[in-house]
């Protein structure tokens, strides 16, 4: 069996890696290792793990979609206080 450190594992934007037979355990492990701060997305299913790179211009439209919901979220808080 060949282990590898996560840091060595490169995914570009837009492709995908899977791995499969993938334990809940490695999964946490994974996940904690990673840290909540990535630019990765990860995702996991009856063994299988997925690590996904957005494109860049999807993390954009995440950031624009995430600040119209604020804003709009605090606008609907003011009118209730009101």
């Amino acid at each position: 069996m060949v282990t590898l450190q996560l840091r060595q594992i490169s995914v570009p934007p837009g492709h995908r890696v899977l791995f499969n037979d993938v334990n809940w355990q490695e999964f946490e492990a994974i996940l904690e290792e990673l840290g909540e701060h990535r630019g990765s997305r990860i995702a996991y299913s009856q063994g299988t793990l997925e690590i996904r790179m957005p494109l860049p211009e999807h993390e954009f439209n995440k950031e624009i979609i995430g600040q119209y919901s604020g804003q709009f979220l605090s606008s609907q808080s003011t009118i209730r206080q009101d």
